[in-house]
């Protein structure tokens, strides 16, 4: 059978037409190159174009099987010339153009109408580089870098991509048009700190993202002391520069400062801990907004940072008197933020945040946040909170991911934004838009705790539960890792297994994983001890009940009459 399969293949110039495609792929491929280069087109549209020349091969062994080209016309075979020589090359030439031109018009057309549209007045604020000899000052330059990020944002109709992502830049030699293509933005503002004794000298350029020009620089050289008075001569400079291009008249806003130099300096550090998100620095978080605050009572953002870390030092709490001091301390340094100054709008994101995960008030996290965003309208932090916190937790889920798919747009290199999409998503029911998005977590971040568990619980309600054991083992939370491993073995029928997760789960984490012990025995089906937990989750505050109306692993409890009594309880 095969020796005649060979002599047919040959008979019909099938693999003289494969080695004619191939050579015509090259050339195809010969071409696209130079073009590219030519026409600043990105390195995505050789990848575009080479899987629809793989597409090509398909077809062109279709044809070559079925038909042959005589005197230029198609006719069905069996002729027995074959493929005439003068029109081989052409044909495949053509046929390679032809493959390659729907890759070419997909990247050029569709994807171009699709991708986000630049703002023109639009701004990336990259971190500032320490040319400091003491590298412990980089968290000196990164501060001063997110307080002009700060300052920028709240400049009505300019576009300031968020920090995570502007920052995802950091010590990476990119060029300027890539870095402004994936920020989104028009305009870079980049610079260098050094800083020696009481002397600091700040350096700053605006650059044109399209064409890599200088659009404004300056130096500054000021004692430490004056360094607000810099920050502030900064960002009206910035915005004068952008409003010559793309702005009508705008000010500086505002600023919350402090007037000591060492109580800055404890805050910046605060915010450098807060961001690196584990355990270990919320706490010393905590510790340097406390230092800046024992200076400076009146510093409002070091409050506002300060709840945000008492709330996360807690949440990582070992007993429940942790769990429920830390949710107390953070809901008093929110007030105390925003008693200070009813203005910032960090203080609202703070106590929006408490409002909904600690105290189920739904309304008053809403108009936190919603007065959050009148004060800063593309603050990235304050609409993936509203998101989260209010629109997915009271079931507006459709309204939810629109708004976090608005974030990802402002902050399209921060993990976290991805993995709330994701949880959005499958709480929707849209398993694989969720996966994608948890997956795309994962690239910008593959340690973390919650992407995994998405990606599990998307593939174990589309009934793979082998596929999805292993992603719960990803995560770095034990909480998540355990209770989603309990209910994906259950689900393969590994009883003991799944029990000894679920027994780990219970002995470890009662006091602050009462509402995953809940979802591993309402997957079960073991309403009683699911209602059980749900209860003492209630009772003990646990977080986990901003998910409790719109959780799928809760639906075996939706007909139970103590279902609706439950949600009752948490305002919902």
């Amino acid at each position: 059978m095969a020796p005649q399969l060979i002599a047919e293949l040959q008979r019909r110039r099938v693999f003289r037409a494969l080695i004619g495609y191939g050579i015509a792929a090259f050339a195809v491929l010969q071409i696209i190159e130079p073009l590219m280069h030519g026409l600043h087109w990105p390195d995505e549209v050789l990848s575009y174009v080479v899987v629809a020349l793989a597409v090509g091969f398909p077809i062109v062994v279709s044809l070559a099987w079925i038909f042959d080209v005589h005197e230029g016309r198609l006719e069905r075979t069996p002729p027995t010339e074959g493929i005439r020589r003068r029109w081989l090359a052409p044909l495949l030439v053509g046929l390679g153009l032809l493959t390659a031109a729907p890759g070419l018009y997909y990247y050029l057309v569709v994807r171009a109408k699709r991708a986000p549209q630049v703002t023109s007045a639009s701004i990336a604020v990259l971190p500032l580089v320490n040319l400091s000899r003491d590298p412990d000052q980089e968290y000196f330059a990164d501060g001063l870098a997110e307080e002009l990020l700060d300052m920028l944002a709240k400049v009505p109709g300019l576009h300031v991509a968020a920090r995570t992502s502007a920052f995802s830049f950091k010590g990476r030699n990119e060029d300027v048009r890539t870095i402004a293509e994936k920020l989104n933005v028009k305009t870079l503002l980049e610079g260098s700190v050094r800083k020696a004794g009481d002397q600091v000298r700040i350096t700053t350029q605006l650059i044109n993202a399209a064409d890599g020009f200088h659009l404004w620089s300056e130096t500054y050289d000021r004692k430490l002391t004056d360094v607000f008075a810099v920050q502030d001569e900064i960002a009206r400079s910035v915005v004068a520069a952008l409003r010559l291009q793309l702005l009508p008249e705008q000010a500086a806003p505002r600023q919350h400062r402090t007037a000591d130099p060492e109580a800055y300096t404890q805050y910046l550090l605060g915010r450098q801990f807060l961001n690196r998100a584990t355990l270990d620095n919320y706490r010393r978080a905590a510790k340097s907004y406390e230092k800046a605050l024992a200076i400076d009572p009146e510093f409002a953002p070091a409050w506002a940072g300060l709840a945000l870390a008492h709330y996360w030092v807690g949440d990582g709490g070992e007993t429940m008197q942790e769990v429920a001091e830390g949710q107390r301390l953070a809901q008093e340094a929110a007030d105390k933020a925003i008693a200070l100054a009813p203005d910032l709008a960090e203080g609202y994101i703070a106590r929006g945040t408490m409002r909904a995960s600690t105290q189920w008030d739904w309304d008053g996290a809403r108009a936190d946040f919603e007065r959050a965003l009148s004060l800063s309208p593309e603050n990235a932090d304050a609409l993936s909170a509203y998101a989260l916190y209010v629109l997915r937790s009271t079931g507006h889920l459709d309204e939810a991911a629109a708004v976090e798919r608005k974030v990802a747009t402002l902050d399209p290199l921060n993990a976290r934004t991805f993995s709330g999409l994701a949880s959005i998503l499958v709480c929707a029911g849209r398993y694989d838009e969720g996966r994608a998005a948890a997956e795309r977590s994962l690239e910008i971040n593959p340690e973390q705790n919650f992407a995994p568990g998405w990606i599990g619980f998307s593939l174990l309600l589309q009934g793979q539960p082998s596929a999805a054991v292993p992603f719960f083992a990803r995560s770095r939370n034990e909480v998540f890792r355990l209770s989603g491993r309990a209910i994906g073995l259950h689900t393969l029928g590994k009883e003991t297994e799944s029990q000894a997760d679920l027994d780990a789960l219970i002995a470890r984490h009662s006091h602050d994983g009462a509402y995953q012990i809940a979802g591993v025995y309402a997957w079960r089906g073991d309403k009683d001890r699911a209602f059980e937990w749900l209860e003492r989750a209630r009772v003990q505050r646990d977080g986990g009940l901003n998910l409790v109306k719109v959780d799928r692993l809760l639906y075996p409890l939706k007909d139970d009459p103590r279902f609706p009594a439950l949600l009752k309880k948490v305002n919902l």
